[in-house]
This record gives structure tokens, sequence and C-alpha cells, in this order.
């Protein structure tokens, strides 16, 4: 592919998704490259949609919609006709609203090209370059491979300059920001190379340490100016190509995070009250989706319930209200869409946790019972978010079931007390449509969506 020659009314957007980033970093922190592009044009806190969780938010910044129009109430999703749940699903078709490179391609005829590294549910999407990962588990090993457009695109241009991407520092107890250096250096050799008039990157790194120490603890701290660094490297690559003055700049985020305390069993819970079934196969506990009148499909702060029978809705709902550390429910369809959750994939209930709480995926009472997956990084096998898989028991060679390790989490519902901290966006754009941002007495993730589709489109 050769490099597009850019229209002169047109500049390169590139975007920039630094997880963890919160409005109150901006100039707390120190965050020299940040902080010149927030004083070069506009910088404004953001409330995340709900629930403040990855895919949810990313598909709303992509389509500048709210989840009960694009579909993605979580980072999974329950099959009801089939039982069955299935967590981190990459699939471009599960998003139902057109995203920002599908309404470039309808409304112009133009072969200015679009770039996305490592965005969820990228999958056979319909941007020009695409950079997701994509392992192939076979019998003994797992290949460390990423889909990616155009075909070959991993095999034959990236890996030859940068590597294999190696998944173990993306997730699982080896997580680190070795996963964001090597977004940012593709960052850099594509736009370089393929010179996209819209990229999309990702660096996730500070969501380890936030979850394993702690949102204010000195590794975030640590892993935020390492962020920083990622984004002056963006930055001084363009302004190498010359093309500094035509490019907007823009840094956001998808969610704060919130130190907890505790957690809830939420399954175990309704495992007391008899709503949940298990089946003991080879001498472990598989939970039964068929026969559970009611179980929770967790993720973080979030639990979507789904209720086999309308007539245990309400013990379902008792339960929830009763328990600890829970701080919402939502069982009706004005309370859902009070806060635009209000689509066939939600559960029937929502219950959102304690801002200092999260919600554990765990049906088992003894630990000997539970299923081989739990104690391995398994993403897709387990029906909710597990974030002890960033840890490891060091004797028993293993993912822990100690849910006490973890230290922060998030999707807790926006609004719901004072004490919410705000995600962030920050642009060297400063024009009219900036300003009619900032004017807002708030603005969400979905407004930021509109706001990118509104002016590159």
């Amino acid at each position: 592919m050769s490099p597009v020659i850019l229209n002169d009314l047109k500049k390169h957007l590139i975007v920039c998704n630094v997880v963890g980033l919160e409005s109150s970093h901006i100039f707390s922190e120190k965050l020299p490259n940040i902080q010149k592009i927030a004083d070069q044009g506009a910088c404004c806190s953001v409330t995340p949609v709900f629930p403040a969780v990855t895919s949810t938010v990313q598909a709303s910044l992509l389509t500048g919609k709210y989840p009960n129009r694009h579909g993605i109430i979580s980072n999974g999703t329950y099959d009801r006709s089939n039982f069955s749940v299935s967590f981190w699903e990459q699939a471009n078709s599960l998003v139902e609203s057109p995203r920002i490179w599908d309404i470039l391609k309808k409304n112009h005829a133009t072969d200015l090209r679009t770039c996305v590294l490592f965005w969820q549910n990228t999958l056979y999407a319909n941007s020009d370059i695409i950079l997701t990962p994509r392992p192939i588990h076979l019998e003994n090993r797992t290949i460390m491979w990423c889909y990616s457009k155009p075909p070959g695109y991993y095999e034959n241009e990236i890996i030859p300059r940068l590597g294999d991407f190696d998944l173990s520092s993306y997730w699982g107890p080896l997580a680190s920001s070795k996963s964001s250096e090597w977004i940012a250096a593709a960052t850099v050799d594509t736009f370089e190379k393929q010179r996209p008039f819209l990229l999309f990157t990702y660096f996730p790194h500070v969501d380890y340490s936030a979850q394993r120490f702690g949102k204010t603890s000195s590794e975030v701290r640590e892993d935020l100016l390492k962020s920083d660094t990622l984004v002056g490297k963006i930055i001084e690559k363009v302004k190498g190509l010359g093309l500094y003055d035509s490019t907007e700049f823009v840094i956001l985020s998808e969610y704060p995070f919130n130190d907890v305390t505790g957690f809830i069993d939420l399954n175990r819970l309704l495992r007391d009250e008899g709503l949940i079934k298990v089946r003991q196969i080879g001498g472990y506990e598989f939970i039964d989706l068929e026969y559970s009148e009611a179980f929770a499909m967790v993720d973080h702060q979030v639990a979507h319930i789904y209720v086999k029978n309308s007539e245990f809705i309400e013990l379902t709902k008792r339960i929830l209200h009763r328990t600890p550390g829970i701080d919402a429910v939502l069982s009706t369809v004005n309370d859902k869409h009070e806060y635009l959750i209000d689509h066939p994939r939600s559960g029937d209930l929502i219950a959102i946790s304690e801002r200092d709480k999260w919600f554990t995926y765990y049906w088992w009472y003894d630990d000997n019972l539970a299923p081989p997956f739990a104690h391995a990084v398994d993403i897709h096998r387990k029906p909710g978010y597990d974030p002890v898989e960033l840890f490891f028991d060091q004797k028993k060679r293993s993912i822990p079931l100690d849910p006490r390790l973890v230290k922060s989490s998030h999707g807790h519902l926006p609004g719901l007390d004072s004490k919410a901290s705000s995600s962030v966006f920050i642009t060297s754009n400063k024009d009219d449509r900036v300003a009619s941002i900032l004017t807002r007495d708030s603005v969400t993730s979905a407004d930021i969506g509109s706001y990118l589709i509104g002016c590159y489109t």
C-alpha cells in the first residue's frame, strides 16, 4: 500500500485511548506531552456511558450512540437460546450501529484510509487497516497471532520490523507496559508507512497497575508517565514527517477507576437460594445455565442477571436488594432506559455494586471443585470477568482464587453519588465544534463519539 495524498481541506486524526487517564491527572501528574496537547487545544471531563467497561465505552466512542442503540451492554453477552456466555468476542457484527469508518465510507466517495489498532470488536470491521489480537489455541501451545487487514499486514510488514506481539504482556500475570510499547511502535510504523487519514490506537497498561495496586498507587503514576512518553513518541514521529500542523491529536480515556475494599460472590448468593444449579463433571462443578433459574453475568462492578422464568424475578430482586455491597438494582424498563441500557441483550435485572466493591463470577463453595479454567488465564470460558487473572500463585503455579488481591475496579453507575471521578477528552483542536462540547453541563462518551463523527465524516 502506498500513502494517500491528503486533501488540503482535511486533517489527519490520531486518537490515543489511554486507559485509566482521569481528568484530575492532567494537571496533578507530570504528563508533559499530554498537557501540551491540552494547552494547545481543549480539555474536558467525560462521564462514561453505563456500564463503564471497555467494550461498551469503546462502542459509544466509535458510534456516538448509547448501549441501548449499539448493543454492547458489557464485555460479555449471554445467548438465552443456547444457554451460553461469551466474553471478549471480537466480531465487528456485534456492534449494531455504524462506526466512524463505516460512516466515512458511506458518506464520502474517498480513498482516505482508516486504521484501528487493538480496539474491541474490530474483527472483520470496515476499516482499511486493522490489528487486533487473535491467538490461535493449539493442543499443546498458543500461537500469539494478530488478525490484520489487509491480510498479511501483521505477518509481512509489522513482524519483520517490530517482532511478534507478546500476548502475555497484554493480559494475565505478566501483563505490563510492554503491550502498550509494542502498540505504540506499531502506531508509529503504520502512520509513517501507510499514512492513514483516521487512526485509533490503544494503550492498556494503566489498567493492570490500577487493578493490582490501586488507582492512587505509585505504580499507576509511573504507568501514566509511560503513557505520556508513548504519546510523545507518536507526536515526534508526526512532526518528523512534517504533518504536525495538519494533524489533530485526541487523547481520551474510557473510564475512571474506583479503589475497592471488598467483593460480592453474587452467583454463590443465588445458589444459596436455590436459583443456581450446578453439575459435577469429572470431579468439578460447572454451572448449569439450562436449569438455573437465575444467574449473574458479572463484569467488574456491574452484573446482568438473567432470570429464566418471570415468576423468579421478584425473589431475585429481593435477594439483590438485601445483599450488602449492592448500591442499586435496575429492574424495570424505565430504570434501564434512564441509563440507556434498555437493550434486549441486557439482563432482566442489572445490579451495580457500591463504589468500593466488585462482583466475582464464582459459584462453587469448595475451591477444590472449581473448574480447571478458574485456575488459568481463560477469558473465553469464564462466564464473567476475572481480574484475579492478573495475579499468580507461585506455590500452586496457577491463577489464585483470592478476590481480595484486587485493589481497584470500574463500571459503577455514573452520577450515583458525588464521589465519582471522570474520564477525559483532550484535543489539539480548538474550533467552534470543540467549544460546543466545552459549554455543555456534562459530556458523555457518546457525545465524544458524535463529535469525532461530526468533525471527520
